[in-house]
């Protein structure tokens, strides 16, 4: 009895499988993944379920194989390997071998005759076999000491003898002779004709075999079936050969190299880090590499004041006084107490602190009364805008990409500080080389502490409104319901895709507009398409948008309410966009539909801190045109904003050769659509779908747009250029975006890198002059010691939390600063309402 097992995985088949099973997932940069995601996911289920101690990996290399030479059809029928697959196989091969697990393939021959040679070598060294394959010829090969397993289906099946019989009614050495005769469709193996699987399954179970069905080929009671095998004795020859398994291959088989090894652990971090694969990244059981040569020292409280000179340099890392691990760059401290004696060095903005997401730790420590001053350099934002396209800047990212070192999770704070203190000199050269030192300095480390700020002072939120709002819809939506079923003639689940489409298009029978691999698309666009006949799915669209408001914020928003402060706290995200916006979490305040009357009320909800006190919006003016204006050097559009006309109604007179008086609404609309469109990218085909007008006519429009603005099209061209040639593109203080897709072979990946190039520098600069002038005017609202506070940040907006008595000064500030900040060729201008809400309220000057 054989004690020990080699696993055998068919490893393309599995590559095929995933590439196609999975919805497309690639990286940053553009590197299709799903077929690596789909064999890995498969690989580690192997691995962790089964801890095999022998394991190979078996691939095709080509299709030149013995089988094509005998049958010049076999798999014609298949199209070559698609682009995005075969770049993902190399992956693959580096994953496998990195996980200590041998590789084989052979010019020539398919994986499936690797695995039928390895099993027979196998079975003589006294080994059982488990082969790891999902199709049906591998099973040919089961035996006392071979078994397939199919990782599919919940915990997957393993074939044995009695589960191929039950499955088959056949033997496993009867396979072949079942498949000679009905043909393997896959493999474009024609079948004998007129003989499918039922067929061919009871002739071998009836006669034993392909001999038995030949010599006795006048008892077959069927005329048709009999006279068909008769006729095309060198077909079944043929195929007997082609499904078959070559069991006889030249291979050496080497135990010890078939033995599962220690795998590379730096390979595996590498790869995975390369491929954007977090999940996998978390699995791997790395320890911590920081090489750190400094002491680790515990330090009695009253030491702390006199760790850093004034004008000297602190590291930290931790979330809070008790946790804070910090350094003179020479050794590691730690406080032996609560750390309050630290807080005189935290507090004093002429010690400069240098971290890892120091905005994070200011917020800590506000909640322990200690105010973190003197942000100087933080890893985390350094890594951002030296690669702004990463899913995240956690450490271990940041410490492999710039020191090469597979950190794991970085269990302990001493570790983290190692890393810092070897990243801090590391990251500001590549930043002065980069030419985003003064970015780095004069932008987003300032706005950290900015950041830090608003978060911690937070908004005040009428509860009473919001639970009244969430009543008014409960009916709302329970009237939505009733309404809804009695069109539909019956009750489902209306949060249910599967018993939405029975309802729609088995019942209803409305027309499918778009297929998924679950069935008949009911998505919003489709929805919106079947609304135009029929009012189920104005119903539909507008119950989803309702629940959804419901859930996301009216009744979500109160919870979130810290009970100490009474306000919410939501996160600014200053990583989180390849452009530098910045972005909002927890909630995210940005996602607001302002447009309709419950997104309206959730504004209204969002109040100013006390009765004494109003909130000030500060909206800048079409900055993204204005930037355009001044990015493509237009006379037309730069003369438009001068005179501060109305830039749609004048495009509009222009493009329509009229007075602008004589512009009518849907004509300033249409005009409106195309400025703004032309920063996205907008091409003839989204204008039409937009507008709902043909593609001739949008095309028409986009042409006499471009007549009226020629240097707005000279600068689209230029940009593209641009990034094809540098690889990237950058913004007015030097923000670089990379677009490696610039130069994609796939058309769709080109032109969205194109559409990049073009909007990049235009909503990086808003963000850059946005960014700026919230650090001016946070600086000045502080050195003036007035009471408002900087409170939001939404796109192109500012709000402020203002007592009555200081929001003429601050107005007057903010406006100053905003429109000021950087110079423009035509005048930045900003629009300015004050209310007791964000809803209700007035213009002033």
């Amino acid at each position: 009895m054989v004690s020990k097992r080699l696993y055998l995985i068919d490893a393309t088949a599995f590559c095929y499988r995933a590439f196609y099973a999975l919805s497309s997932l690639s990286t940053s940069f553009g590197q299709p993944t799903n077929a690596i995601y789909g064999f890995l996911n498969m690989l580690n289920k192997i691995l962790k379920k089964e801890k095999p101690e022998y394991l190979a990996a078996c691939f095709d290399v080509s299709r030149n194989t013995w089988r094509l030479k005998k049958f010049s059809e076999y798999k014609i029928q298949r199209p070559a390997m698609a682009e995005g697959l075969s770049s993902q196989i190399p992956f693959i091969k580096e994953i496998v071998l990195g996980y200590g697990i041998s590789v084989f393939e052979k010019e020539g021959f398919e994986a499936d005759d690797l695995i039928a040679t390895l099993a027979k070598k196998a079975k003589e060294s006294a080994l059982a076999v488990t082969i790891v394959s999902s199709d049906k010829d591998i099973l040919q090969l089961v035996d006392e000491d071979t078994a397939v397993f199919s990782p599919y289906k919940d915990e997957g099946l393993l074939y044995d003898k009695g589960l191929v019989f039950e499955r088959f009614g056949l033997s496993p050495q009867q396979i072949p002779d079942m498949l000679t005769l009905m043909g393997d469709a896959a493999d474009n193996i024609p079948n004998v004709p007129g003989i499918g699987e039922a067929t061919a399954r009871n002739l071998v179970r009836d006669f034993g075999s392909i001999e038995g069905i030949l010599k006795n080929v006048d008892e077959i009671k069927q005329e048709k079936i009999r006279e068909s095998i008769k006729k095309n004795i060198n077909l079944i020859n043929l195929n007997r050969e082609l499904v078959a398994l070559d069991k006889d291959m030249d291979l050496v088989f080497d135990l010890d190299k078939l033995k599962v090894s220690k795998p590379n652990l730096k390979e595996l971090f590498r790869l995975f880090k390369y491929l954007e694969f977090n999940k996998f990244l978390k699995e791997l059981p790395l320890e911590p590499d920081t090489q750190a040569a400094m002491k680790i020292e515990i330090i009695k409280d009253e030491e702390a004041k006199n760790l850093v000179t004034p004008q000297g340099e602190l590291f930290l890392y931790g979330q809070g006084l008790k946790s804070l691990v910090f350094s003179d760059g020479n050794k590691i401290l730690r406080m032996d107490h609560s750390g309050r004696n630290l807080t005189g060095i935290l507090e004093d903005e002429k010690v400069r602190k240098t971290g890892h997401d120091l905005k994070s730790l200011k917020v800590s420590l506000a909640k322990e009364k200690v105010s973190l001053e003197g942000l100087y350099f933080d890893t985390m934002l350094a890594g951002y805008l030296l690669n702004p396209s990463k899913p995240d800047y956690g450490l271990a990212g940041i410490a492999w990409d710039y020191l090469g070192k597979p950190t794991g999770a970085i269990p302990a704070n001493e570790d983290s500080l190692a890393l810092i203190i070897q990243l801090r000199q590391r990251l500001e050269n590549e930043l002065g080389q980069k030419g985003l030192l003064n970015l780095f300095n004069e932008v987003e480390v300032p706005l950290a502490g900015v950041l830090a700020d608003m978060q911690i002072c937070g908004i005040k939120l009428d509860l009473e409104l919001l639970e009244k709002i969430s009543k008014e819809l409960e009916e709302r939506l329970g009237k939505l319901i009733q309404e809804i079923y009695a069109l539909c003639g019956c009750q489902f689940n209306l949060n249910s895709p599967k018993q939405l489409r029975e309802v729609l298009f088995v019942k209803l029978k409305l027309p499918v507009v778009k297929k998924t691999k679950s069935g008949p698309s009911t998505d919003e666009e489709v929805l919106r398409k079947l609304a135009k006949g029929h009012k189920l799915a104005d119903l539909l669209l507008e119950y989803r948008q309702l629940a959804k408001l419901k859930s996301t914020y009216i009744d979500t928003l109160p919870s979130m309410v810290n009970p100490t402060t009474g306000r919410l706290h939501t996160l600014f995200n200053q990583t989180a966009t390849e452009t530098g916006r910045l972005s909002s979490s927890s909630p995210n305040l940005q996602n607001i539909p302002i447009k309709t009357d419950i997104g309206s009320r959730i504004r209204q909800a969002i109040i100013a801190s006390s009765k004494d006190n109003y909130l000030l919006s500060c909206d800048y003016s079409q900055i993204e045109l204005r930037l355009l204006a001044h990015l493509s050097k237009d006379e037309n559009l730069i003369s438009s904003f001068k005179m501060d006309k109305d830039i749609h109604r004048s495009s509009a007179a222009l493009i329509y050769c009229l007075e602008e008086k004589d512009i009518s609404g849907p004509m300033r609309e249409m005009a409106k659509r195309v400025n703004f469109g032309i920063i996205y990218g907008l091409s003839s085909f989204g204008l039409s779908k937009d507008l709902s007008i043909s593609l001739d006519e949008a095309a028409s429009f986009i042409d006499a747009y471009f007549l009226r603005y020629p240097k707005v099209k000279l600068y689209i061209q230029e940009q593209i250029e641009r990034a094809k040639e540098d690889g990237f593109v950058t913004t007015l203080l030097g923000r670089r975006r990379y677009l490696p897709e610039i130069n994609h072979k796939n058309q769709a990946i080109r032109q969205l890198a194109q559409r990049q190039a073009v909007n990049t520098p235009i909503q990086g600069s808003a963000s850059d002059l946005i960014k700026l002038a919230m650090i001016q005017i946070h600086s000045l609202i502080k050195s003036k010691g007035l009471k408002s506070k900087m409170i939001l940040q939404i796109h192109d907006e500012l709000v402020f939390d203002s007592p009555g008595q200081e929001l003429g000064a601050l107005a007057e500030l903010v406006k100053d600063r905003m429109e000021n900040v950087l110079e423009l060729v035509v005048p930045i201008r900003v629009q300015m309402k004050k209310g007791r809400n964000w809803l209700e309220m007035e213009g002033i000057k």
